[in-house]
Order: structure tokens, then C-alpha cells, then sequence
């Protein structure tokens, strides 16, 4: 049967790495969010609060299109960040700060309200939680330099609103993943505990919470 994973969570959790690891595991395929692609970014960055909506539309745009492809493959995939993310997390926190107006976020989450009202969603979210020293420490290993200067602040508010989303997402079912302490890349048996508990959520199997310590 065919099988659509995907993976949410803050910038420097993991979800690039469980991706491949899960997609390896299983034999799925692999789908990677695209990271420079977007011809809005040099604009945004110079001034974010004019073009902030047209870089996030052109997100969504691209996070769609993906979403749908991915829909139409024959065999079982595993993605990395969902279409729900740019929305939910990275607009709404434009919004917040000051760098989208009423009237853009408005018609922004009204185009993203009717094409995911009828957009088939994932078998399963997969979501990765982790506290912001964790994410700091992760984003300095892997060495990105446009991530270097990111900062605490902004990594606690993106936390937030990913507590915000997943507490009221009902849309399909979500394994939540205590990333603080489970080390996926470094331990196989926590590698195996969570590609078990992926295959017994697809298989709707009651839900049995991690433990701090990444038992259960």
C-alpha cells in the first residue's frame, strides 16, 4: 500500500536527516524541500515588509505543486517539511512581526484555506520537537552560513506557533518525536523505535507516548 509521510519542525531539527534515514529504512522515496529557488528571496531580505507576501505566495505555490505530485506517485514517499508549514508557521509569524499587512495575510490565508480544504492531505505528520538550545547547537553542526545569525528569539517564536499548529491539526494523524532526546542519527535503536512507531500509526494502531528518556 502506498505510503505519504511527511516531516514537521523547526529550522535545525532534523528534518532533512529523517527524511533520508526513514526513506532508506523503509525503501520510500525521498522528496527534499527546494531552499533557494525562490526569486522573491533577494527582494525579502532587502524589504521584507513589501515583499513578504509575494515571497510567501511563490512558498506555497511551490509547496502545492509538491504536495500534489507527490499525491500521483505510485510508491510510498516520505517528504521533507509539509505544505502546512508555510502558512501556519513562517506567514503567521510575518504577520505577527509586523512584516505582512491585515490585508495580505487575509487574502494569503484565504487562497491557503481553499486549496487545503480540498488538497488530500498525508497518511501521516511526523513531528519533530525540540527545545531552542537544542536547534541552536543542530544549526552550528551543520555549518549552513546564512542560518549562523539566526536568532534565539526567533527560534522560540517559530516553537510557539509549531505548538499552536500541531494542538488543534486534525487533518490526519501526527506522531509527535521528543528530538531533545532521541538521537536518530547517532542511535540506531532510536532510528528503529521511530520507524516502528511511523508503522504503527499508518496502521492506526493506538498511539503509545515517548517517554522523556525516548523510551515507551
Amino acid at each position: 500500500m502506498k505510503r505519504f509521510v511527511a516531516i514537521a519542525g523547526n529550522i535545525g531539527v532534523g528534518k532533512s536527516t529523517l527524511t533520508t534515514l526513514l526513506s532508506e529504512r523503509l525503501h520510500w522515496e525521498p522528496f527534499f524541500e527546494a531552499v533557494n529557488d525562490n526569486p522573491y528571496l533577494a527582494d525579502f531580505y532587502q524589504d521584507m515588509q513589501r515583499w513578504s507576501f509575494h515571497s510567501q505566495i511563490y512558498f506555497l505555490s511551490r509547496r502545492l505543486r509538491h504536495h500534489w505530485q507527490l499525491l500521483q506517485r505510485t510508491g510510498s514517499v516520505v517528504q521533507d517539511r509539509t505544505v502546512y508549514e508555510d502558512a501556519e508557521i513562517f506567514a503567521r509569524n510575518l504577520y505577527r512581526q509586523g512584516l505582512m499587512t491585515e490585508r495580505d495575510y487575509r487574502s494569503y490565508r484565504e487562497l491557503y484555506e481553499v486549496v487545503t480544504t480540498v488538497l488530500p492531505p498525508p497518511d501521516l505528520i511526523v513531528y519533530l520537537r525540540a527545545s531552542v538550545p537544542t536547534l541552536q547547537k543542530r544549526i552550528r553542526l551543520r555549518g549552513r552560513p546564512y542560518e549562523q545569525d539566526i536568532s534565539a528569539t526567533y527560534l522560540g517564536q517559530l516553537n510557539e506557533l509549531y505548538e499552536e499548529w500541531i494542538s488543534g491539526f486534525s487533518l490526519c494523524p501526527v506522531l509527535s518525536v521528543p528530538s531533545d532526546d532521541l538521537d536518530f542519527v547517532l542511535n540506531s535503536d532510536h532510528l528503529e523505535l521511530i520507524t516502528n512507531k511511523v508503522l504503527e500509526k499508518l496502521q492506526g494502531r493506538e498511539e503509545i507516548m515517548f517517554k522523556a528518556d525516548g523510551r515507551y
